[in-house]
């Protein structure tokens, strides 16, 4: 949404802001896809010794929620960085201040 009152250059930084929150969310999407349910679809082809298990097994009863874990623990980080870059680059973003997606 952009402000009638805002320079461009904030309604521009905070399109790149959008942007990237967007393209963070596709990718850590997709790796929770591919963990998720292509692990899981092709887990009996996946049948190799990992850390002393099947890497099914594996996978079932540790890995997928360990992967899920850091993929909230990355978002967290990314979207602090992302946050703060839209603060550097003028487009406010500081605490309370809710950046809405440009329509």
């Amino acid at each position: 949404m952009t402000h009638p009152a805002a320079p461009d250059g904030v309604n521009s930084a905070r399109a790149r802001h959008w942007h990237r929150t967007q393209r963070l969310t596709a990718v850590l999407l997709l790796v929770w896809f591919v963990v998720g349910f292509v692990v899981t679809w092709f887990a009996r082809d996946l049948d190799f010794p990992f850390l002393g298990w099947p890497f099914s097994f594996w996978m079932a009863a540790q890995g997928g929620v360990i992967v899920f874990v850091a993929l909230l623990a990355v978002y967290a980080r990314r979207m602090a960085r992302i946050d703060r870059r839209l603060q550097a680059e003028g487009g406010s973003g500081g605490h309370g201040d809710v950046v809405q997606a440009p329509r």
